[in-house]
């Protein structure tokens, strides 16, 4: 079986590495205190404090097993290789949105380090999957939920 590589910046492993070390630095000791106070109450059939604790324990402890498996699989961006006006994964891509004008600005990673609300797109995402490979001044349509839109790159950068 073929295991999924995760694309991904050099700040976003270091990120995820750091996510990891505090979970399993201080996360965890902070759960085997609460569980270790929960079980002072007694009946643990009705200590929600307790049962609270363990289902946080069994989320930290996905977590991290997510966590160093895409640390494992990271792959580093390198785009040393692709011309400086193409869209590719650790660019960050202006476009307007036509014929409004409308302007756009997005950073384009990997899964594991998307965050649509700063800005960081997955490059898997609809949008993105329309822009890798473009240059800058041509025009797109990127289908998405809610329909199509066509843009013009105007401007590609490195993050």
């Amino acid at each position: 079986m073929i295991e999924k590589v995760y694309p991904m910046t050099v700040e976003g492993k270091q990120k995820l590495e750091e996510e990891l070390e505090n979970l399993k630095i201080n996360k965890r000791k902070e759960i085997v205190e609460r569980i270790k106070i929960a079980r002072s109450y007694g009946d643990l059939s009705e200590n929600s404090e307790y049962e609270s604790a363990k289902d946080e324990q069994a989320f930290v402890e996905g977590r991290i097993s997510t966590l160093e498996k895409m640390i494992r699989l990271a792959e580093i961006i390198d785009d040393k290789d692709i011309e400086a006006d193409v869209v590719s994964l650790g660019r960050k891509v202006t476009f307007t949105e036509l014929p409004d004008q409308e302007e756009e600005e997005y950073s384009i990673v990997g899964s594991a380090e998307a965050d649509p609300l700063q800005g960081k797109i997955s490059n898997d995402s609809p949008i993105a999957k329309a822009l890798l490979g473009k240059r800058v001044g041509d025009q797109v349509t990127i289908s998405t939920p809610g329909g199509d839109m066509i843009v013009k790159i105007i401007k590609v950068a490195k993050i």
